[in-house]
C-alpha cells in the first residue's frame, strides 16, 4: 500500500441516545452520536411488530395460502 493516502484509522466512542456507549474504529476521529444502535433497535431487541395497514398482512396470507397468526 502506498504511503500518506489512506486516513486515520482511530477507536472513537459511539453514544446512542438510549444511553449505551460502545467503542468502534472508524476514519471520523472524533465522539459520534447515533439515534438508534443493537440495543435498543426493535429487530435486534425481539420486540419488532408486523404493522397491518388495511389488512395487507391477511390478504397476503389468504392469497398464499398461509394460515393467520394470532
Amino acid at each position: 500500500m502506498r504511503a500518506e493516502i489512506h486516513p486515520n484509522y482511530q477507536e472513537i466512542t459511539v453514544t446512542c441516545s438510549c444511553g449505551n456507549v460502545f467503542k468502534t474504529c472508524s476514519t471520523l476521529n472524533k465522539p459520534l452520536h447515533i439515534e438508534v444502535c443493537s440495543a435498543c433497535h426493535p429487530f435486534y431487541t425481539g420486540k419488532q411488530k408486523i404493522v397491518d395497514t388495511a389488512g395487507r398482512v391477511e390478504k397476503f396470507n389468504r392469497k398464499y395460502g398461509k394460515p393467520i397468526q394470532k
